[in-house]
């Protein structure tokens, strides 16, 4: 995975790591997680295989490139339906958290990447200028603010970096047996 320690260096779509430990924007450094885990989940993926990357190693859907098609889910939700209010069908999206982890022949390595890329871009439009006081008003569970979102993302994304961590661990070790 890439290093997301020390500070300076870009680590994925121009994310800087840290390298101010004092701030006290809070709002800031909310994104600053945010955006390391993101950088961390997307980076399970390198130097797999396309095998690999869809290797069921547990009993349920989780796999590193699911994981990954699943985190574009999340964002569309969270950064497309919330703040428009628009349905997941009217957009495109699956009903379940469940069925956003289904791998298609059409999946791989770099298209689910790039489309993570594309959901992040969409994502950083959604909320330019707003602040953890901003309210969205248009996801399925009722209104919420942006600080809900955002601490929910955060518990998302590290839940989902570790699940990744494990399976890298596994796939690696199948290499070397």
């Amino acid at each position: 995975m890439l290093p997301i320690h020390g500070s300076g260096h870009t680590i994925f779509m121009g994310i800087q790591a840290f390298s101010d430990y004092t701030s006290t924007d809070h709002d800031q450094l909310v994104w600053k997680f945010i955006n390391e885990h993101r950088a961390a989940l997307a980076s399970c993926l390198d130097g797999m295989s396309e095998q690999e990357a869809r290797a069921q190693l547990v009993p349920s859907k989780t796999t590193l490139l699911g994981l990954v098609k699943h985190a574009i889910f999340v964002e569309r939700v969270w950064f497309e339906e919330a703040p428009t209010g628009f349905s997941r069908e009217e957009l495109g999206l699956e009903a379940t958290p469940d069925e956003s982890f289904e791998l298609t022949d059409e999946d791989t390595i770099s298209s689910v990447s790039e489309r993570y890329r594309h959901a992040l871009e969409v994502s950083a439009a959604a909320v330019e200028g707003k602040t953890g006081k901003d309210i969205f008003r248009g996801n399925r569970r009722g209104t919420m603010s942006l600080a809900w979102i955002q601490l929910h993302l955060l518990r998302e994304l590290a839940q989902h970096c570790g699940h990744a961590e494990i399976l890298r661990e596994q796939i690696i070790a199948a290499r070397n047996n």
